[in-house]
């Protein structure tokens, strides 16, 4: 659970003033939709159970399996149990003008572990579907054909923690289940709890982030492709054995958050919700609008009833049956947008009230905030927004869409373009700065030097960036190389750095801590189909001999220092030294200093920093040996406040040795009163 301390809340952002009515509007629309859905129910929550009415379910009675599909005239289940005919008593019966169908069947009509798959008429033609609603859905290794499958197992899955997210900072570890084993092949669910979750725990992160949980029919989409919104990923294993990963991660004080793709589906008809019923408008938008022309997917229709009963029951679905602890909202600026943020700077706060805007989006996003919220108070949600809207993560009844926090994707992209772009005498310290703290006031922000986007082939990770193909050649301890010893260095530094100033939450991709090589390619004809690529190497990251290590000690080491301080990314970030000239950045955090010399060559022998009174502790240090500096500044040191009168004023100061290319973090110690 995230406890909000806003320093203001929208209405009183200067920049705000004349868009209040807007904002105003949003929040009074919420309201009104949400009065619309529940009707006479006494919650959301009620509405947001489409799971438990449609699909295939087990009853005392046998088997009653339920659809909706409004333009349908016919359907029948067809499977393992009809020999894939079409039978009488496997036929759904309409039973409402809204197009709901059912069909009822005793118990000994299906088992467990059978495929099957829809047979629909309408008029003017007809097709094979999946269910909208299924739970589990099968490739067959032969056919490659995608079916549903009867999925009630004998003994259900007994969770053994009963795990609340505390209040704390998120310190995320962005996850790929079938990419995080070194093989060269698709990983498992107990792969990855037995091998990877130790890790993680060890590293000291206290969330893990899965992706490609929902079914999807290419594994190279990377997940984001999904074609069975309340399916697990059958690739990785069966539904019990996510929920074993699950309540291990739980078991360990992890939460774990998903991957929620609810900006748009995959266009395959046969394998997921795309012209269901023989319309496109079923959920999706018609025409053109109801086409993504990038990533070639449909987008949904948030206006329409189908659509919020759909996807609000998704995320309760995932939230009871897996026990997930929230969810990352995937590709909002998409959702908000009709022009989908494509090609668009967003320079203007008129952009994020005018007509572009789907309104219908944002209501959509508020009140499954407020269902996530109801259902769970300690969920974490977080917003992937690329156009920085105001309001993502502020409460909803202020006009905002309540999530808990938003993604800041301008600081990875700064990161970025100094470490391929920009010579280091051209690093302008102001700009990093800014870049670093320019965060709204009203909300919470989740800050990364990278996530998996930076990974993807075509692109570079920080780390290969700078390092360039000395990364295959010259990673042992004892090579001298110049290119990979900057990456060495600046690569602590941003992660010091982003981590030290983030606004709410952290987050690391899994192997981007040690610098993995190589980006992120999944089998496809233009590699040969190979996993070479679609794999994270631990093995380097565990040989001493490699410099590797160096990366991932030290990201662990700065991690659990930080993490130590109770809400420690909630507290305000205070500028006390920039210098371009100098390229030094000092800047303090509750009881911690940091002092950061970016300049490629140039050492401060004595740099000067105004401090309260009292003694400072070297808690952290890029430069010690042990992370791959060169050992220039002596570890556990501490500092005396020196006194001395200035222009008749009484100042404090410590003199810090600052290396070039280091960082280091000094905590001051706490005073003892007799």
């Amino acid at each position: 659970m995230i406890v909000h301390k806003r320093v203001r809340k929208l209405s009183e952002d200067p920049y705000l003033a004349r868009f209040m009515p807007a904002i105003d509007e949003r929040a009074l629309r919420t309201e009104s939709l949400y009065k619309r859905l529940c009707g006479k129910k006494k919650n959301l929550d009620e509405f947001a159970s489409a799971h438990e009415f449609y699909g295939l379910h087990r009853t005392g009675k046998g088997w009653t399996f339920r659809e909706h599909a409004p333009n349908a005239v016919s359907i029948w289940l067809v499977g393992d149990f009809s020999n894939w005919l079409r039978k009488p008593e496997y036929r759904l019966e309409r039973i409402s003008d809204d197009g709901d169908w059912e069909v009822l069947m005793p118990a000994t009509a299906i088992e467990h572990g059978q495929h099957y798959h829809l047979e629909m008429e309408w008029h003017g033609g007809g097709g094979t579907r999946i269910p909208s609603y299924v739970r589990r859905v099968v490739q067959d290794s032969g056919t490659k054909l995608f079916s549903a499958q009867v999925w009630n197992p004998p003994v259900p899955y007994k969770w053994k923690s009963d795990f609340v997210v505390p209040d704390r900072d998120p310190i995320i570890y962005e996850c790929h289940i079938g990419m995080a084993q070194e093989e060269p092949k698709v990983g498992t669910y107990v792969e990855f709890k037995n091998k990877i979750l130790p890790r993680i725990a060890k590293a000291g992160y206290n969330t893990i982030q899965l992706m490609a949980i929902m079914e999807h029919p290419y594994y190279g989409s990377f997940g984001y492709q999904v074609s069975n919104f309340f399916a697990a990923s059958s690739r990785f294993g069966t539904p019990e054995e996510l929920k074993e990963l699950i309540d291990a991660a739980h078991g360990l004080g992890m939460a774990v958050i998903m991957d929620l793709i609810h900006s748009h589906a995959v266009l395959n008809e046969n394998e997921g919700i795309a012209r269901f019923d023989g319309t496109n408008y079923l959920y999706f938008h018609d025409g053109p609008r109801g086409h993504h022309p990038v990533w070639n997917s449909s987008c949904f229709d948030y206006g329409r009833f189908s659509t919020l009963h759909f996807l609000l029951s998704n995320c309760r679905y995932w939230l009871d049956e897996f026990r997930f602890d929230g969810f990352r909202f995937d590709g909002i600026t998409s959702m908000l947008y009709s022009h989908h943020g494509l090609g668009v700077d967003f320079t203007d706060y008129e952009q994020y009230f005018d007509y572009t805007v789907d309104e219908d989006a944002y209501t959509y996003l508020a009140l499954a905030n407020k269902l996530i919220h109801s259902i769970r108070p300690d969920a974490i949600t977080i917003a992937e927004d690329v156009s920085g809207m105001p309001g993502l993560a502020a409460p909803v009844e202020d006009g905002g869409a309540g999530f808990d926090m938003r993604m800041a994707m301008g600081i990875t992209e700064m990161w970025g373009k100094l470490a391929g772009k920009v010579p280091d005498q051209d690093w302008y310290i102001p700009w990093i700065w800014n870049e670093l703290t320019s965060k709204r006031k009203d909300e919470l922000t989740t800050c990364y030097v990278e996530s998996h986007d930076q990974s993807l082939v075509g692109g570079k990770t920080f780390f290969f960036e700078m390092a360039g193909p000395a990364i295959y050649t010259d990673m042992r301890k004892e090579d001298e190389n110049f290119a990979v010893e900057r990456a060495v260095a600046l690569h602590k530094i941003a992660r010091l750095a982003t981590l030290g100033t983030a606004g709410g939450g952290y987050l690391n991709f899994m192997g981007n801590e040690f610098g993995h090589p190589e980006w992120v390619d999944f089998p496809r004809e233009g590699n040969d189909y190979t996993f070479l690529y679609a794999r994270r190497q631990w093995s380097l990251r565990d040989n001493e001999m490699l410099k590797y290590s160096w990366l991932a000690d030290f990201d662990e080491a700065l991690i659990k220092l930080l993490s130590k301080q109770q809400d420690f990314l909630r507290l305000p970030v205070r500028y006390m030294n920039i210098d371009n000239g100098a390229k030094v950045i000092v800047f303090s955090r509750g009881a911690c200093i940091f002092a950061i010399n970016l300049h490629w060559t140039q050492s401060y022998s004595e740099w000067e920093i105004k401090v309260p009174p009292g003694s400072y502790e070297l808690r952290l240090n890029t430069d010690s040996p042990k992370y791959g500096g060169q050992g220039r500044i002596a570890d556990n040191q501490t500092f005396h406040a020196l006194t001395e009168i200035a222009e008749k004023e009484m100042i404090n100061k410590i003199l810090v040795y600052l290396p070039a290319r280091t960082a280091v973090i000094l905590k001051r110690k706490r005073q003892v009163h007799s």
